[in-house]
């Protein structure tokens, strides 16, 4: 599979399976490209799907340099891979920290986005929840540091909204388990504090946020805490937006339930491709009941 190369140096693995309109993956900070398997299954008879491992994630390159990583960054390196591919326009698909950066690419390059699916992005991103996310990303980071990714792994698989993939699915949950332990620990450490603690609350983000032209579709499992209130802003702030949520579902909501998540971006892409999804009615703001 081919590797590209970003502006500034960095070599990015990526694979391709299928063919027709460009479909792009982008992962969460615990996982890597091929955490998009269920979808590149299902999706690859009638798109081009991309996915690709984020720079700091083998067999992408892992710069030693901390400002080598950041939101900017991330957004830089999808619009590589986009460039480098021949691709101009692509609907989009991110997961947690991958749905940061798919939000934050829809808000940039909004001519390059033709939709976006944002599925559990929201850690952090409420005021009231920002410090206390940043202190804990920095302690994770320092975990991933100094212990590594293979320990890191045996508590980070285990987190809240990590268990019910666990529960639903043990073996599943093992092999992302043990895909996450094999991560590079320097990688994920910069990534961490570069890519995660020092993102912008998307509270701050309102104004821009709802100037947004493109079609979205927000998805989130009811049981991922972080993320139920910011996406519930996000519906509420973004005029061409739906809100999914998944029933008893965690965090790794493509794997946790790769059925549900595949027909639910499915029907949304086809509602966008034949032109049926549609921005807000403002009389449903009003307010009233009745």
């Amino acid at each position: 599979m081919p590797k590209i190369e970003t502006d500034d140096g960095v070599n990015l693995h990526v694979e391709e399976t299928g063919t027709g309109f460009p479909l792009l993956f982008i992962h969460e900070f615990a996982g890597d490209h091929r955490s998009w398997e269920p979808q590149v299954r299902y999706f690859s008879n009638t798109h081009r799907c991309i996915t690709y491992s984020a720079r700091g994630y083998p067999p992408s390159d892992v710069p030693q340099d901390p400002a080598a990583y950041s939101m900017d960054r991330a957004v830089k390196d999808a619009i590589a891979v986009l460039d480098r591919l021949g691709i101009k326009k692509a609907h989009v698909v991110g997961l947690s920290m991958g749905g940061f950066t798919t939000l934050h690419l829809t808000l940039r390059h909004p001519d390059r986005v033709v939709s976006a699916v944002v599925a559990g992005a929201g850690y952090g991103a409420h005021p009231d929840k920002q410090e206390g996310f940043r202190a804990e990303s920095h302690a994770t980071a320092d975990s991933f540091e100094h212990k590594g990714a293979a320990e890191v792994a045996k508590t980070y698989a285990v987190g809240p909204a990590r268990v019910q993939f666990q529960n639903k699915n043990p073996r599943g949950w093992a092999e992302f388990a043990e895909a996450l332990a094999e991560h590079d620990s320097l990688g994920s450490a910069l990534t961490m504090r570069g890519v995660q603690a020092s993102r912008p609350s998307l509270y701050a983000l309102k104004e821009d946020l709802a100037t947004i032209e493109t079609p979205v579709l927000i998805v989130v499992g009811d049981e991922d805490e972080g993320c139920l209130e910011p996406d519930l802003m996000l519906k509420r702030t973004i005029p061409t937006s739906g809100l999914a949520v998944l029933p008893q579902t965690g965090h790794t909501a493509n794997l946790e339930e790769p059925d549900l998540f595949n027909s639910t971006v499915d029907r949304f892409i086809s509602a966008v491709d034949r032109g049926a999804w549609r921005t807000r009615d403002p009389r449903s703001l009003t307010g009233a009941t009745m």
